[in-house]
């Protein structure tokens, strides 16, 4: 256990394990995440839904109102981008998948590299001990570095707080940039359709893909097993053919709240002086880290080719759900950057595990 107390228990928190005392809290909280997007849609924000919700939801956690996240119903969420995702693998993108082998292998190295600056930079200028330096400074992997930091006693809390802060910051910034520098203008109606749209033969499949994929994923335990598993299904029923159908807009933008709601929730139950340096390390730590994924774009755009834009967000520290969703609003190729997202986070989980048993030792408990 974490030195700080874990927030889900507080007394002052609402009681998680019980449904109806649960439920009001994660309306209003669902409620008040759905307003910062409408709030941020008004202003003509990309990925207004998922910012202005993470936004507004943070902004209250931090100042002590009560929030509840919505718990099970954000891997219900992901799930749909997970289709969403699958949709995307065409059975074009067999001709393009040679040309990504060099921006993958560039990834993994572009990963170690972070890792490994952060480490020494959080311990040499943070003073952090180097188990919790070495859990924080990895760009991706959020709920498996969490879940290594419990099983080894670290300090749970200033982890999750550095993640969250990275994937915030990361989520916030990269929109914003593209809304400001590239003159980006979310369209009037959505380019995946309404649920009006959408045939009752092709929802059957879409939802078969989504409850076919994640089961198969959690029962061989593959991380990230909502999003992962149902983009293979989907993937594979939309690359033979059986259907064409997306997800409807509406779904995707309910993703998005649920989503921002949750990574905002992460603030819950902090108090102002703990905020200080684990979020000043996140920052600084997704700062560096996008400065290193323009660099590594750049360098790749000019030898490859590959779109300059696609490059940067697949290399940027995000989640690989927020990092979809931005790939989505941008209308960038969906498939090239969820598939170096996905060899990121895979990467990322896989070496972790090694590498934790290999300088930590064994743990206290198994992870």
């Amino acid at each position: 256990m974490s030195r700080y107390e874990d927030a889900e228990t507080r007394p002052d928190k609402p009681d998680t394990r019980n449904w109806k005392k649960r439920a009001p809290w994660v309306a209003g909280t669902m409620l008040w995440g759905c307003f910062g997007g409408w709030v941020f849609s008004q202003l003509g924000i990309p990925l207004a839904w998922m910012i202005g919700a993470m936004i507004f939801t943070a902004g209250a956690a931090i100042t002590g109102v009560r929030l509840q996240g919505p718990g099970k119903g954000r891997a219900v969420m992901i799930t749909v981008l997970g289709v969403m995702l699958g949709s995307a693998f065409t059975p074009d993108i067999a001709n393009h998948l040679s040309s990504w082998l060099l921006s993958i292998a560039v990834l993994l190295v572009f990963v170690v590299l972070v890792t490994c600056l952060l480490a020494w930079g959080f311990q040499r200028f943070a003073g952090m001990p180097r188990r919790e330096a070495i859990l924080s400074a990895t760009p991706g992997g959020f709920g498996e570095m969490v879940l290594i930091a419990e099983a080894y006693g670290a300090d749970v809390r200033s982890i999750s707080l550095i993640h969250a802060t990275r994937v915030m910051f990361t989520v916030m910034l990269i929109p914003i940039y593209f809304r400001v520098f590239e003159g980006y203008t979310p369209p009037a109606v959505s380019p995946m359709g309404s649920v009006g749209d959408l045939g009752l033969m092709d929802g059957a499949i879409l939802v078969t893909c989504a409850i076919v994929g994640y089961a198969g994923a959690r029962a061989i335990k593959v991380p990230a097993a909502a999003i992962l598993g149902p983009m293979v299904v989907s993937a594979c029923v939309h690359f033979f053919g059986f259907t064409k159908a997306q997800p409807p807009g509406e779904l995707v933008n309910l993703a998005q709240i649920v989503i921002g709601t949750t990574v905002g929730c992460r603030f819950v139950g902090v108090s102002h002086r703990q905020l200080i340096n684990p979020v000043g390390i996140g920052i600084i730590g997704a700062a560096i880290t996008l400065g290193m994924a323009l660099g590594a774009a750049s360098a790749l755009h000019a030898i490859t080719n590959l779109d300059y834009n696609a490059l940067w967000i697949a290399f940027a520290p995000g989640g690989l759900a927020e990092m979809t969703l931005i790939s989505l609003a941008m209308h960038i190729d969906t498939a090239f950057v969820s598939t170096h997202h996905i060899v990121r986070i895979l990467f990322i989980v896989s070496a972790m595990s090694l590498i934790s048993r290999l300088l930590f030792g064994k743990p206290e408990r198994e992870f």
